[in-house]
């Protein structure tokens, strides 16, 4: 294996090309976990590794508790299989809370005071009741609990990173919140060393080749534990040595003969580029700026042949979807053909048609 391979190979292993799955729960547990602060294009995240897959279909996984957005690993959403969710909890609930704290400390969130507030919502919500943001804020000024500035957000970010709270039913197209142990029963624990080797099992058949900094990255774990869930993941995984750096991968895994061909649309935030350290391998140093914003935004890309060639953006209308990419080099020699099929492939899983616009 050579540097121009790891593209082919993650485009491989994360089911953006040749995907051996058809269900969204089955999907999200191979990935472990997917990044989801942007709710619509995190389905489409799903969507785009699933053939045939709709944003029905995504939905009515969340609709049934099978797949879960919640705050874990990382202080940020991502969309978890319910399987997993206990264990990844129990590993990473700690980072997450010591990585709120600053915050919560500027704004004045005491102990006493999330002690409250995790009462009122469990209160609130007992009895299998999924509630909006708005009606979580209605039940807070009854409290009398102040949510100015970001409050609201931390509230329900500790609340899910203390194992209250998950996400619930879509009510009215709005995304609600839940008591987490009524919507997926507690199953057996983990030891901490069962729960480290998961976690690197399904970083590294799912994201590899990557390297133990990625892992690190992506994890939220210290490097302490990073090490040491490689280690213990060790058995089922390979090493390949690129350009002296050290990159691990299912021990199964091969090269796919079809090679890295294609265009794809890649939602904004997508494991293909956030979930390792080093993105070098698909999206070069110079183009970076125009795919990441200096804030630490990242675009909805356009991936040619493994690498992030450009970025795109969608307009929904009633009855389309408006597809506009702007390519970092000039764009004549991808055929339209493949651009036009990714954006078809876009336009199915919203269910509407498709203008496409290219610039």
């Amino acid at each position: 294996m050579n540097k121009n391979d790891i593209a082919t190979a993650r485009l491989n292993s994360q089911q953006i090309t040749g995907s051996r799955y058809s269900g969204v729960k089955e999907l999200v547990g191979w990935m472990g976990v997917m990044q989801a602060q942007d709710a619509a294009m995190a389905n489409w995240a799903i969507g785009a590794r699933l053939p045939n897959a709709t944003e029905q279909t995504v939905e009515e996984a969340i609709n049934k508790g099978e797949i879960l957005r919640i705050h874990v690993l990382r202080p940020t959403w991502h969309l978890v299989s319910a399987e997993d969710i206990y264990w990844m909890l129990d590993l990473t609930a700690r980072a997450v809370k010591t990585a709120m704290d600053s915050t919560e400390r500027r704004l004045e969130l005491s102990q006493p005071l999330l002690k409250k507030s995790n009462a009122v919502l469990e209160k609130a919500m007992r009895g299998g009741k999924h509630l909006t943001r708005e009606e979580i804020q209605a039940e807070f000024k009854r409290a009398r609990i102040d949510i100015y500035e970001n409050r609201l957000s931390h509230l329900l970010g500790r609340a899910e990173a203390v194992g209250l709270l998950c996400s619930g039913a879509l009510k009215n197209g709005r995304t609600t919140h839940a008591l987490l142990e009524e919507r997926v029963p507690r199953p057996k624990p983990l030891t901490r060393e069962e729960a480290l080797a998961k976690l690197a099992s399904k970083y590294f058949n799912s994201h590899g080749p990557a390297t133990l900094q990625d892992f690190n990255w992506w994890s939220g774990l210290t490097a302490r534990e990073a090490n040491l869930a490689l280690e213990f993941a060790k058995p089922g995984l390979r090493s390949e040595t690129i350009d002296g750096q050290v990159y691990w991968l299912a021990n199964t895994f091969s090269i796919p003969k079809q090679g890295k061909e294609g265009v794809h649309l890649l939602p904004a935030y997508d494991e293909y580029i956030i979930s390792y350290k080093n993105r070098s391998a698909v999206l070069a140093l110079e183009d970076h700026a125009r795919a990441v914003s200096r804030n630490g935004l990242f675009k909805p890309v356009i991936v040619v042949n493994g690498r992030v060639a450009g970025t795109w953006k969608r307009t929904i209308k009633k009855d389309k979807v408006i597809v506009e990419t702007e390519f970092f080099d000039q764009a004549d020699q991808i055929p339209i053909k493949s651009i036009e099929k990714a954006a078809d492939l876009f336009g199915r899983f919203l269910g509407l048609k498709v203008e496409l616009i290219q610039s």
